[in-house]
């Protein structure tokens, strides 16, 4: 029979293999302003993203960052897919303002004299189309249309009452995909200038700025959430197996799959400029309950076998429930984990990343439920013993 719990100490050296390196690149984050360790997406950083892709396929992304150096964003990054698109990352630039409301000109009547309206007879334009005008009379009096005296360049049928014609915009591009590229603003002087030097844009994918008041937020939630699922998920099994030992064993767990996932994408995003994002939190919060939940399976065959063979040692009793309950644990995260390989391979670059954290969470989940959760549980309980041994003056049992 395999002792899993005699050669603890074993697994707790592998966890730490596996967990301080990852450590060590999270720590960087902050030390190296964000130069190495997690790279976080600008829904968390704040800024904008923009994805395109030109007709002349020849356009690099070396290319397109000299056009964005042109317009003052030399710190901007561009990332090529592999289907021909151009992932644009900037600092927040805004987008394109909305069209305002046609506000309707005041109207003044046509008796109005110069002196009962000061803003008429202050205006040079008014007084220049009363004198053009060949039914001006030769004392000042504003014209019937307020909008038209306050243009110098009026016509005669301006002066006559009709409104000013509004500049007409810029006409909209339209790409094959059927969004629309942006012709105002500092999003559309890039999209003039891209499109001047490296030829017409053919599709528009995405176009989103986020702001750094909603990237903080964003983080709080975050933050919030994990930290109330794994409060919950500590009251929930300490009420569960009355003891609160069987509680912090499931979170520390719990945080050995946190770190692995985390710490793994933090050499990613040093290595290869891998991002979090908003599905990564995502991914975290199910690796979390997949993990507790493999956990208090294993915990409650403990809690079943303890009654059955009462004043047995409990290293034994635990060593008996891991491996009652190995090939269940083992064959439920084998038929997760094939799913999320195909996912790996054939979903697509948009869920790539998402699928990857779920497939290390769910590894490391299914490993730390049978070689970390309880091996910490019957440590802290030797541990509880000896300390009690010790205040009674008895003898110490030590561990085989």
């Amino acid at each position: 029979m395999f002792d899993v719990i005699g050669r603890r100490r074993w697994f707790y050296a592998f966890s730490l293999l596996i967990t301080i390196p990852g450590l060590i690149f999270i720590l960087l984050t902050p030390l190296s302003g964000g130069t190495a360790g997690l790279k976080f997406s600008i829904d968390y950083t704040g800024g904008t993203q923009w994805e395109i892709r030109f007709q002349d396929a020849t356009v690099t992304a070396d290319r397109i960052k000299a056009v964005l150096a042109q317009q003052g964003l030399g710190d901007s990054t561009v990332t090529a897919t592999k289907d021909g698109f151009f992932d644009i990352r900037t600092k927040p630039i805004g987008l394109p303002p909305a069209a305002p409301k046609p506000t309707p000109a005041p109207t003044i009547a046509p008796s109005a004299s110069a002196s009962g309206s000061p803003g008429a007879s202050a205006s040079p334009g008014a007084s220049a189309s009363a004198a053009a005008s060949p039914a001006a009379s030769p004392a000042p009096t504003a014209s019937p249309s307020a909008g038209a005296s306050a243009s110098p360049a009026a016509s005669p049928s301006t002066a006559a009452g009709s409104s000013t014609a509004a500049s007409p915009s810029p006409s909209p591009i339209v790409t094959g995909s059927g969004s629309t590229l942006p012709t105002t603003g500092k999003i559309g002087e890039l999209a003039a200038a891209l499109q001047k030097q490296l030829g017409p844009i053919a599709d528009q994918r995405r176009l989103t700025t986020v702001g750094p008041v909603v990237s903080a937020d964003l983080i709080g939630q975050a933050l919030i959430l994990i930290l109330a699922g794994s409060i919950g998920i500590l009251l929930w099994i300490t009420v569960r197996f009355r003891d609160v030992r069987f509680g912090f064993a499931a979170l520390l767990a719990m945080l050995h799959d946190v770190v692995v996932v985390v710490g793994i994408f933090a050499v990613l995003g040093t290595l290869f400029g891998v991002e979090i994002d908003a599905l990564f939190v995502t991914a975290m919060l199910t690796v979390i309950g997949f993990s507790v939940h493999d956990t208090i399976v294993v915990f409650d065959r403990i809690r079943e076998n303890r009654a059955r063979h009462a004043g047995e040692p409990f290293d034994r009793i635990v060593n008996h429930s891991v491996l009652q309950t190995f090939g269940r644990s083992i064959n439920t995260s084998l038929t997760v984990i094939l799913t999320l390989l195909a996912l790996l391979l054939f979903g697509g670059s948009a869920i790539r990343f998402f699928v990857l954290a779920l497939l290390l969470g769910i590894t490391s989940g299914t490993y730390s439920s049978i070689f970390n959760a309880s091996p910490i549980l019957v440590t802290w309980h030797e541990w509880d013993a000896s300390r009690k041994a010790r205040a009674a003056g008895r003898p110490v049992r030590r561990p085989a």
